[in-house]
């Protein structure tokens, strides 16, 4: 089993910056990758970014430029550096690690933390 817990929301102008962060405890070892998502009311939640072990990272076009996200193994924690936020970035942001199953990969979700950006 794998826990992660989030913090670094808030409320933020448009145009600021928030970072996030999430710290992983139990079988950390077993961790391949961790992301961060976030859901919009309304909407479906989605992937924002993520890295892998081997630092290999994925960001989605939108929040390309002004989202950054970096890890640190020995503290078992991903970041999200979040800059220039607009209103569109607003939504609870989740943090994920995903381990290797027998037969798929095993999803773990923090409990969520929001960040909302006036205009």
């Amino acid at each position: 089993q794998v826990q992660l817990v989030e913090s670094g929301g808030g409320l933020v102008q448009s145009g600021g910056s928030l970072r996030l962060s999430c710290v992983a405890s139990g079988r950390t070892f077993s961790i391949y990758l961790m992301a961060w998502y976030r859901q919009a009311p309304g909407r479906q939640r989605e992937l924002v970014a993520s890295i892998t072990n081997r630092n290999e990272v994925n960001v989605t076009d939108s929040v390309k430029g002004r989202f950054t996200i970096s890890r640190d193994t020995g503290e078992n924690t991903a970041l999200l550096q979040m800059n220039s936020l607009k209103p569109e970035d607003t939504g609870v942001y989740y943090c994920n690690a995903q381990t290797r199953g027998w037969t798929a990969p095993i999803d773990y979700w923090g409990q969520g933390t929001q960040v909302t950006v006036s205009s």
